[in-house]
């Protein structure tokens, strides 16, 4: 049996699989809702790389105008059936390419600011292929606080091996610089092919020059319908290099703010991936609020054709149990690297002990986890568990659900065992 089957039982006490549906209400239920975060999907890009998983096609002007409109009115329909505006955490464009629809993205911030009072940063993503000072000062007028540069790398080889040519880098760096961001996120992979410590951690040092207040380290995950000429570096490697990222960043002085996240001192910390619940807009995006989980269709043509017809783009729902919810919770606060039991039982209802007293209990014993102050900290050994399990997680679900959902716009179900 699969290790994401036996932890799926053990963690739910059920051998009930995570079911997605077909069925949906046009109606999101999000009043009641607290630290609610907004995400937009914008799906556009001058090219395609081969690693990318995302949900993605090659920019088309007149395509951008008519997903644009309906974008808006996919927010105007969701939003439009609250009385009251809700507050929101955080919003974050992601892709694709943001900038290609940066002239757009003001329109879009305040369609929904008709809707939600959003209290944190606005975040956007970035290929350092479009950044100029006048892109950036576009970002900052529309309310933009926080950019996250998808460098991958800095050196050629691993550029290469990922189908990305070099960006004029200089240019990349002042521009940032002369913006002044709150926040600027430059992600970075590791177990690139033929990658080595010198030239990951050179990246490191390279990304932290240019501007960057935090970074962002994921690994490089071959998924099934990428188009990949190389498979990542082994996982041994893998956990070496993810070793020598966190023991660098510690002798450096750089604080870890998650698994894969480290960041200068002092310095205002953003995640894109941990929010308590959200709703999120555009093809491919996903919602999570208190018992359910909604991802709106993968197909551009279907998400308008819905939308045009005054119905939400949902493709597929999940219903969850107590526990599966709470697991979903687990798994991702775990990423930030705290569990707080006090919020856990703000959101659930029950106390984190009497729901996974047991699991914490094994996870102390086995190093994994501390308690300091009332809450639980991953210790470095259960920051890699974690990075092993996500990759474990992301290769038996998420691939599976996102390689049905990009060739069938509205599937009827998907088992995820």
């Amino acid at each position: 049996m699969k290790l994401t089957s036996l932890l799926r039982i053990w963690l739910t006490r059920s051998f009930r699989p995570f079911i997605f549906t077909n069925k949906y209400l046009n109606l999101l239920d999000y009043e009641n809702t607290q630290q609610l975060g907004l995400y937009v999907h914008i799906p556009f890009c001058k090219s395609i790389c081969s690693f990318c998983p995302y949900c993605k096609v090659v920019y088309d002007e007149s395509l951008a105008r008519k997903y644009k409109t309906a974008l808006v009115k996919e927010i105007n329909l969701v939003g439009s059936t609250q009385k009251d505006k809700k507050e929101a955490t955080s919003l974050y464009f992601g892709g694709g390419t943001p900038a290609l629809m940066a002239d757009d993205l003001d329109q879009i911030i305040q369609t929904l600011k008709k809707y939600f009072y959003i209290n944190g940063e606005i975040g956007v993503e970035l290929h350092p292929n479009d950044i100029s000072e006048s892109l950036l000062a576009k970002l900052k007028s529309a309310g933009v606080t926080m950019i996250s540069v998808g460098i991958q790398s800095f050196d050629e080889g691993c550029l290469s091996a990922l189908g990305r040519s070099r960006a004029d880098y200089d240019e990349v760096f002042h521009s940032i610089k002369n913006a002044c961001f709150q926040t600027v996120d430059m992600d970075l992979i590791f177990g690139i092919p033929r990658q080595t410590e010198k030239t990951l951690l050179k990246d490191i040092e390279t990304a932290f020059a240019g501007g960057a207040t935090q970074i962002s380290t994921y690994p490089f995950i071959d998924f099934t319908f990428a188009n990949n000429n190389d498979q990542p570096l082994p996982a041994r490697k893998k956990k070496k290099m993810l070793k020598a990222i966190a023991s660098y960043c510690e002798e450096t002085e750089r604080v870890r703010t998650s698994v894969w996240t480290f960041a200068e001192p002092k310095t205002k910390k953003y995640s894109s991936i941990t929010r308590d619940n959200f709703l999120g807009f555009g093809v491919s995006a996903t919602t999570l609020l208190k018992d359910q989980f909604k991802i709106n269709t993968f197909s551009i043509e279907g998400y308008i054709h819905r939308i045009e017809s005054q119905h939400l783009p949902t493709s597929l729902t999940l219903d969850f149990s107590l526990r599966q919810r709470a697991v979903y919770y687990l798994f991702w606060s775990a990423y930030s690297m705290e569990i707080s039991p006090e919020k856990f039982r703000d959101l659930f209802g029950i106390s984190l002990n009497r729901l996974f007293g047991v699991e914490f209990y094994i996870c102390r014993i086995m190093g994994l986890v501390k308690k300091e102050e009332g809450n639980y900290h991953l210790t470095e050994r259960g920051a890699y568990y974690y990075h092993y399990i996500e990759q474990v997680y992301t290769t038996a679900y998420i691939d599976k659900m996102w390689n049905i959902s990009r060739n069938i716009p509205f599937p009827d179900q998907i088992i995820l065992k």
